[in-house]
């Protein structure tokens, strides 16, 4: 059977514009092949019809929000036209994403775009504290494969913690930061992708007081 890697996943994401899991899901059950994973797909209306992940989004806006002077992020916005990105609902779509990035201190846009060191990383973090769990009498080929088992839902809630587009969105948690761009994108009848982030914190990184400014964000946006 075929591995089905990230970057076959990000390739079929961007072919239909069906989401990660959904991609992932076709991909296994098409042993990888990305045609028949695209009709699956289709046929299980999860694809796109209108392919508007298939054009080229080089336009633009950049979002950005800054909460009491403590905490600023810049966002970049593609989209097909330069109309579109000068249109209000990019615009505001645009200063969502910066507030929600604000709230929830994202690392990564998607699971695609996560760095394979830190992955490995948390993976083994996850591996030893599934280890240091099981029960002393119980045989180590044993172990490992309880831990292997439930280290990949740990995996799984990781991603949804630390990927902006897996993430609830801060101001409607009944919806993904991935269904609300969808849902923006048909809206404004275009492309449009998240491509890239920064998220500034004064301080972070330093010694100090502790003091919570992302929770003082999310307050003030339910508020």
């Amino acid at each position: 059977m075929m591995a089905v890697t990230a970057k076959l996943v990000k390739e079929l994401r961007d072919k239909t514009g069906a989401g990660m899991m959904d991609c992932k899901k076709a991909l296994t059950e098409t042993d990888g092949d990305i045609d028949k994973a695209i009709k699956l797909l289709k046929e299980k209306g999860q694809a796109t019809l209108d392919k508007k992940a298939d054009r080229i989004a080089a336009e633009g806006v950049i979002g950005s929000y800054i909460h009491n002077n403590k905490i600023g992020v810049i966002v970049e916005i593609n989209t097909e036209t330069d109309f579109s990105a000068n249109t209000d609902s990019v615009k505001e779509f645009a200063r969502n994403i910066a507030m929600h990035i604000a709230a929830l201190n994202p690392l990564y846009v998607s699971e695609e775009d996560a760095d394979e060191k830190d992955v490995a990383e948390q993976k083994e973090i996850l591996i030893n504290q599934a280890l240091n769990e099981a029960n002393d009498n119980m045989p180590q080929d044993k172990k490992e494969m309880i831990a292997h088992k439930k280290v990949e839902g740990r995996l799984k809630k990781y991603f949804k913690d630390v990927c902006l587009l897996d993430q609830q969105y801060i101001k409607n948690p009944d919806l993904t930061v991935e269904q609300y761009l969808r849902d923006t994108a048909n809206n404004v009848g275009e492309n449009i992708k998240i491509r890239r982030f920064a998220r500034f914190e004064v301080g972070e990184g330093l010694e100090k007081k502790e003091e919570n400014f992302a929770d003082e964000v999310q307050s003030q946006i339910k508020g």
